[in-house]
């Protein structure tokens, strides 16, 4: 499959739009390689695009002024859109990165072509929705996964959500993820192995 077919597949499949809706968007979409370590979106820039990642990972952190350290919020892997929402919305500046974990691909739209797409389109105004509501969902599940849940909670849910994770990701982005430290990680893990 090439990488516009399967951008297809996903965007139909997670917005029910028929062939001839997604076909108007064709010209917009274009192909990025990213290396690891760079930046999809920086702090302070604003996010001008829609990404729809091939294949890869993203982490979205912010940096605590005053010590300097990262946090991770959210990650993002194959088959998954990123963006910085806030800022793709408002087009104002972000207050994270986003950066790629490893060498990963992305397609993406401008935003300006997306709105042009919802103008002519209500199958592309639905899918705008369906984005805005996966975004602010991601954000509340994160928030309320670090208020209501365990540590142990949280591994076994990253896990479901993204499989290959620990794959690909340092265990240190990983326990920043969970708001834990990581010898609490080692200690989940192999609990959690034990009992496979």
């Amino acid at each position: 499959m090439t990488e516009q077919q399967i951008l297809e597949q996903a965007v139909r499949g997670f917005s029910g739009m028929d062939a001839q809706s997604f076909a108007l968007s064709l010209p917009y979409w274009e192909l990025r390689t990213y290396q690891k370590g760079e930046y999809y979106n920086e702090y302070r820039n604003v996010c001008k695009h829609l990404g729809f990642i091939v294949n890869g990972v993203f982490r979205t952190y912010y940096v605590n002024e005053e010590t300097g350290e990262e946090k991770n919020m959210l990650f993002y892997t194959t088959n998954q859109m990123v963006t910085a929402y806030k800022s793709f919305l408002t087009r104002r500046p972000c207050n994270f990165y986003t950066e790629s974990m490893v060498e990963s691909t992305i397609l993406y739209i401008h935003v300006d072509h997306l709105q042009e797409l919802y103008k002519q389109s209500h199958e592309w105004e639905r899918f705008g929705r369906y984005i805005a509501e996966v975004a602010f969902n991601l954000m509340m599940e994160h928030t309320e996964d670090v208020m209501f849940k365990t540590p142990e909670e949280r591994y076994l849910q990253l896990l479901d959500q993204h499989p290959d994770i620990f794959n690909q990701v340092p265990l240190y982005h990983i326990a920043s993820y969970l708001g834990i430290a990581g010898p609490s990680l080692s200690r989940i893990r192999k609990r959690m192995q034990k009992k496979t």
